[in-house]
């Protein structure tokens, strides 16, 4: 399906219970009002990942179970956390992709530097990978030079805080780096936003809102305000997502490690 038939895609919204209470982000992430407002904004489609939780297996189950109810509405992404889940990674997402249909993989600085481990899952696995460098962008030039084979996606400009440096500086790693890629998310700083696009190109860019704490249609708005023509918005609204998520086996559909042999039959056609 292209993104032209799927219409507008968050690719970045949260969801289900935290079992945390030092903020929402690990206490609830309710889609109620988020939703409201994706009608009225005119999003269709959202990949939804966990709050913060202190077990995310119990977490990526309850996303699961909101993606399984609506297939048509929802993608999702499945949380881990380097340390805690340390030698489980592979079963956590192998799992999460063949049950609940999930496209990649979710991690945060805040719960510990992304691993070796992590990586070499997304690369078996053939899933992108959303990490929240939290102003340490460096990281994501390693990344993109020891797995050059793995799709990152740095939300924020990698910097949710609204660290110009950090965003200015990660402007020419994702210029650079062929497989590093950045959501809008958070972005508040508009001028460095137009840096990014017109430096690594619309290709290189997805919407995303941070939702449901962030309005996903003002979000929505900063899109809009870049003046793009149609097809290149049309990538960062949906067609990025779609392409690095193509491929992915949703439930009832081939083993997860049967996917290196089947995708390399399967031309890429861009989009």
């Amino acid at each position: 399906m292209s993104s032209a038939e799927i219409g507008v895609i968050d690719a970045h919204c949260h969801a289900g219970p935290g079992d945390g209470f030092t903020g929402p982000w690990d206490t609830s992430a309710p889609l109620d009002q988020y939703l409201r407002r994706c009608d009225r904004a005119g999003i269709a489609r959202s990949n939804l990942m966990a709050a913060f939780h202190s077990d995310y297996a119990v977490a990526n189950e309850a996303v699961g179970r909101i993606v399984g109810a609506a297939p048509d509405r929802f993608f999702g992404f499945a949380f881990v956390h380097a340390e805690r889940d340390r030698g489980r990674i592979l079963p956590m997402v192998r799992d999460a992709i063949t049950r609940f249909g999930f496209r990649g993989i979710k991690v945060h600085r805040h719960d510990a530097r992304i691993s070796r481990e992590i990586c070499d899952v997304a690369r078996r696995l053939r899933l992108p990978v959303l990490y929240d460098v939290m102003g340490e962008v460096a990281g994501a030039e390693l990344l993109a030079t020891e797995y050059p084979d793995v799709n990152f996606i740095i939300p924020h400009l990698g910097s949710f805080a609204d660290d110009w440096s950090a965003q200015l500086a990660f402007v020419s790693v994702l210029a650079e780096r062929p497989n590093i890629f950045t959501d809008t998310s958070g972005v508040r700083r508009f001028d460095v936003l137009e840096k990014a696009v017109r430096r690594a190109g619309p290709r290189k860019v997805l919407f995303g809102s941070d939702g449901p704490w962030l309005h996903p249609g003002l979000e929505l708005e900063k899109i809009r305000y870049l003046d793009l023509p149609p097809a290149a918005a049309s990538l960062i609204l949906a067609g990025n997502f779609l392409r690095l998520t193509r491929g992915v086996p949703r439930p009832g559909g081939p083993a997860p490690g049967c996917l290196r042999r089947s995708r390399s039959r399967r031309r890429d056609d861009g989009g």
